[in-house]
């Protein structure tokens, strides 16, 4: 009977500790928290990179390559060609193209060459 209150009291002094450790921030140092900041400009970012895919992608079908097998991925300003195209020089052609979008950085190729039905 005794260890069992010993083994109640110490549970008890555990949970208390782990308590005080546990406090809400202060509204000061939660006011100077980047978090909220961090949050909105990696939101920024994605916006960007999303628009930076679809400039690349208006460009490749105004530039005559059929963009229905390509994906365009942008971060940073790196840009990733990612699919197929059908015919050879096509996947040459959209490199080039995409190079010459206002700010692209560099292009990855990863296209593929599959033939029409594959």
């Amino acid at each position: 009977m005794k260890v069992i209150n010993i083994l109640k009291f110490a549970t008890g002094a555990l949970i208390v500790a782990a308590s005080i450790n546990a406090w809400p921030q202060t509204s000061e140092s939660a006011a100077t928290s980047t978090a909220p900041a961090a949050e909105g400009s990696a939101k920024a970012a994605r916006q960007a990179n999303r628009a930076l895919s679809k400039k690349v992608l208006r460009a490749l079908s105004k530039g005559g390559v059929n963009t229905s097998r390509i994906n365009v991925i942008a971060k940073g300003g790196a840009v990733t060609l990612a699919g197929s195209v059908t015919e050879g020089g096509q996947s040459e052609k959209a490199t080039e193209i995409a190079k010459t979008v206002s700010g692209v950085t560099s292009v990855k190729n990863a296209l593929t060459l599959k033939e029409v039905g594959q």
